[in-house]
């Protein structure tokens, strides 16, 4: 039996790092509610919350695990309700996991994109772009984000001591106006990097809203009307992106990954973040290209 575990708090846990940590109860809810999502990706096989009481004596069955995205904190829940640790990844694995999901790791695929460490840095990248966003490393669906306007206030400067203080660093983007926001979806199984397809999505303040039903094909023509001048820009970004996922990724990693992308009132197209975990933006994928 081919088991799936849903646990959407896993950026949550990746921030943390610890395997002791306790997601929101929200969050917990949430995935008990929601799990049968993973259905979609996987339709053959049994799919729950890393909190469902039935896992106990479902684990006794599998032969095969699939998380939503793994951390420590979904791993040591799965081995107390006696799943065997041999069907899942080990500590190193996770490690690396974590560390390449650091936003450190895609800042050379990104333009106008800096790691800061201090009052002073932010504060001359405000002089000189007036506007940007800070991003904690380990952050994800919206959190750890705040957004500056030509000064920093003491809660400012307070969150990014805090966040320096426990992740190293602070990410710092000049802010732009996003006319549409998409992503890159793949797997990476034995070193191999397979694209599975475009999503293409709305968010408010970097927070994901919903997926928009669209066939690849048909996002395609829709982000090429908005490059426009620009011929072939998407699939311009797209082999960029894919030949450093080659290098920097994909000798290290095995499963899921989206790269999420923006299109600017400028025509151009970003790279905004990276995501080793399934996404919602999966799940609209094989939901509109069945």
């Amino acid at each position: 039996m081919h088991l799936c575990i849903f646990n959407p708090e896993h950026d949550l846990c990746l921030a943390k790092g610890r395997a002791n940590y306790v997601p929101p109860r929200s969050a917990v809810d949430f995935a008990k509610r929601a799990s049968s999502l993973m259905h979609i990706l996987y339709p053959d096989a049994k799919c729950l919350s890393a909190y469902d009481e039935t896992l106990r004596i479902v684990a006794k069955k599998a032969e095969k695990i699939t998380a939503w995205g793994w951390n420590n904190v979904v791993k040591t829940e799965l081995l107390k309700r006696n799943v065997p640790q041999t069907l899942l990844p080990n500590d190193t694995e996770i490690a690396t996991i974590r560390r390449l999901q650091h936003r450190s790791t895609i800042l050379p695929l990104q333009q106008e994109a800096w790691s800061v460490t201090s009052e002073a840095e932010v504060e001359r990248l405000l002089q000189e772009e007036k506007n940007v966003v800070l991003k904690a490393p380990w952050s994800g669906a919206g959190r750890g984000l705040r957004w500056l306007h030509t000064v920093m206030t003491p809660i400012d400067r307070d969150w990014l001591a805090k966040v320096v203080a426990q992740q190293g660093m602070v990410i710092a983007e000049k802010t732009r106006t996003v006319v549409e926001d998409l992503a890159l979806e793949y797997m990476v199984t034995d070193h191999i990097l397979h694209f599975r397809g475009y999503s293409l999505f709305r968010t408010g303040s970097g927070v994901y809203k919903e997926n928009i039903p669209l066939t690849d094909s048909e996002i395609e023509q829709r982000i090429a009307k908005l490059t426009q001048p620009h011929t072939h820009r998407l699939l311009d970004k797209r082999a960029e992106v894919e030949l450093w996922l080659q290098t920097n990724i994909v000798p290290f990693y095995h499963g899921p990954l989206g790269i999420d992308l923006m299109v600017d009132q400028s025509h151009n197209i970003y790279v905004a973040e990276m995501n080793l975990r399934h996404t919602m933006g999966m799940v609209a994928h094989a939901e509109n290209n069945k």
